[in-house]
């Protein structure tokens, strides 16, 4: 899976905000799908200095593995919150390239608009792979809300600075709410409409818990030839 090269990764903190703030133009927030057929889901694990990425392609709506890649590759960017797509979206991309599937939809173990500077993990990837994303994230990173209703689909809508950055969505019955925002050309109602639909029974999406197993060595991943 090709992508695009819109910035050089070899950059400062204060170059890679810059970054942000000008990506941030280019992030579309409006539905540019089409009939959703496979859905992709990402995981990164790092251990001195040494990434782990994994990208897990599943079928839609049936959400069984149909492809996948896992690769291992030093971290060229520090640790630092709002940041952290520098760190991990290079590895990820060497996991991307590998697959011989390109998903129509991917969905990021991360935020999407609802991020300090609107830029986080799923709109980077999005716009460099010029892939409808959404960002599903189990914690929050700025906004308030307030709390849903406990029964699966309930949600509510996550505000900042006076504007709907994403939302609190209750994906199971008397659960944690994960929190959803767009990445790139896809809106946010449906952002949480395909989210609550790759939501089997658990709180997060098969796509994450798939691409999280697959890191972890308890999952094989198919490989297409």
């Amino acid at each position: 899976m090709q992508y695009r090269q819109l910035h050089s990764w070899d950059v400062s903190p204060e170059e890679a905000r810059n970054i942000q703030n000008r990506l941030r133009q280019l992030v579309i927030h409006t539905d540019e799908l089409a009939d959703v057929q496979t859905v992709a889901g990402v995981d990164i694990g790092i251990k001195e200095n040494l990434a782990s990425a994994s990208v897990v392609v599943l079928d839609f709506p049936g959400l069984e593995p149909i492809d996948g890649a896992i690769v291992e590759s030093p971290v060229g960017f520090p640790y630092i919150p709002g940041l952290l797509s520098f760190r991990e979206t290079p590895p990820l991309l060497k996991a991307f390239d590998q697959l011989k599937t390109e998903p129509d939809l991917l969905i990021a173990d991360g935020q999407g608009l609802a991020h300090p500077r609107r830029f986080g993990l799923a709109c980077h990837l999005g716009l460099i792979l010029d892939t409808p994303a959404i960002g599903c994230a189990k914690s929050r990173l700025c906004g308030k809300h307030k709390e849903p209703d406990s029964q699966k689909g309930s949600h509510e809508y996550l505000w900042d600075k006076g504007e709907v950055i994403g939302a609190a969505v209750r994906t199971r019955r008397d659960t944690s709410v994960v929190y959803v925002s767009t990445g790139h050309r896809i809106s946010l109602d449906s952002a949480i409409g395909l989210t609550l639909r790759c939501c089997k029974i658990f709180r997060l999406p098969e796509t994450t818990r798939y691409a999280h197993k697959a890191a972890a060595g308890s999952v094989a991943i198919p490989k297409r030839s």
